[in-house]
This record gives structure tokens, sequence and C-alpha cells, in this order.
């Protein structure tokens, strides 16, 4: 299982304590630090659907300049999501079979049995 996520995320802070107390085994990657490429991004829009991925309510997309939010589709949103990964709304949780976008109680769920 991957996790991708930032250190300086509260969310991802919760989500990675309790995979550990869970004993779930995981490989950590930080999405700022470590980047994303734009074949994760795809293969998480696959997945998922792009607009699960693009967090509007972060810091990073109030500070984009308006042609950027404009007229977004796949291709677009993946490109921004590639060049300022900050976008993405945590975590990311991949396995073998499936991705989860975020912490709550149906990821939670699948993850924690």
């Amino acid at each position: 299982m991957i996790f991708h996520g930032l250190k300086t995320c509260d969310t991802c802070r919760k989500a990675r304590k309790e995979l550990d107390a869970a004993g779930v085994d995981y490989t950590y990657k930080d999405v700022r630090a470590d980047g994303v490429s734009a074949a994760e991004v795809t293969r998480w829009a696959k997945a998922v659907g792009w607009e699960k991925l693009l967090n509007k309510s972060s810091t990073t997309w109030r500070n984009l300049d308006d042609a950027d939010k404009e007229g977004l589709d796949e291709a677009k949103a993946i490109q921004l999501l590639t060049d300022n990964p900050t976008l993405i709304k945590r975590p990311i949780i991949e396995n073998e079979t499936q991705v989860f976008v975020g912490w709550k109680a149906d990821v939670k769920g699948a993850l924690l049995r």
C-alpha cells in the first residue's frame, strides 16, 4: 500500500497514526517533497475522477490565477495537480486494486479491517 500525503497535514497525520496503530504496512510518500508524476495523477483520476482529487478549499487553489481555475477539464486538472501537488485532496491511499481519497469513515472501514 502507498500513502501519499503531506507531513504537515493534520488529516494525513491522523490517518497515519490510525494505520500504524492497526499494524497496516504502507509506504509513505510526501507529495510536496517527493512530488507526483502525471502518470500517478492520471491513474488516480481514472480511478476516482479528477473532480474528487482537486482540493478547491486549499490555500493553493485560492492563490491560483483565475485563468488556471477557468475551463477545467480532466487534462487541465491533471496538469494543475502535477504542477501543484498541494492541490491534491489528501491523503491518497493506493492498494493493489483501489485508490482512496481522504480519511472518512468509508475509507477507514475499507482499510482498517
